[in-house]
């Protein structure tokens, strides 16, 4: 069996750094290409309709899960997230790959719909003290919501065993760089480009 994978999937406490390793790599190999998820959360500075997310109102996004669009929804901290089936599902017709951002839940979801193509990544923080410090740094919630994150994270990190790959990101280098070799790895036929990284 092949070990190429067109999913790629991103799953990590918040506040560990899931999101910058996306980033990067979707910046270090031309022919990846970011799953958009579908979310109620309002949108943030910076953010974009169909970029970052599909933002959509609570009863748009129960209409989605009426008509079975989403491999998996979840709620949390009051908000609905989920990935769109027919995204995932065209682009693997089309050969695409996509990299995916999502919680814990929603990759092993992946993995049950997709199995064969599928390569989960869990992002560790090296500690609960450095993650509760990065969550705080961004200076955008409450320390009771903070707390309500590093509880969920607590939950998060004992399912890191069912993941195919575990990256303690500890120094955030050291962290892009094994991604890449991991990327690498699994996308064996797809052409590439050189990594960004060392350009930043």
């Amino acid at each position: 069996m092949s070990s190429k994978k067109h999913l790629i999937v991103l799953s990590a406490p918040s506040g560990a750094g899931k999101t910058t390793v996306a980033r990067h790599l979707l910046k270090s190999f031309a022919f990846l290409r970011f799953s958009v998820s579908a979310t109620t959360r309002l949108i943030r500075a910076g953010e974009e309709h169909g970029r970052d997310y599909f933002f959509l109102s609570r009863d748009e996004f129960k209409k989605a899960i009426e008509h079975h669009d989403l491999i998996e929804y979840e709620e949390i901290f009051g908000n609905y997230y989920g990935t769109m089936k027919s995204v995932v599902s065209e682009a693997i017709a089309r050969g695409e790959f996509l990299v995916f951002d999502v919680d814990v839940k929603g990759a092993l979801s992946l993995r049950v719909a997709f199995h064969d193509d599928t390569l989960l990544i869990f992002i560790a923080p090296p500690s609960r003290e450095v993650l509760a410090e990065r969550l705080r740094s961004r200076h955008t919630e409450s320390e009771e919501q903070i707390d309500l994150r590093l509880a969920r994270a607590e939950m998060e990190m004992g399912h890191q065993d069912r993941f195919d790959q575990i990256l303690v990101n500890e120094d955030l280098q050291e962290t892009l760089t094994r991604a890449e070799h991991i990327v690498r790895e699994h996308t064996d036929g797809a052409p590439q480009q050189p990594s960004l990284f060392g350009d930043r």
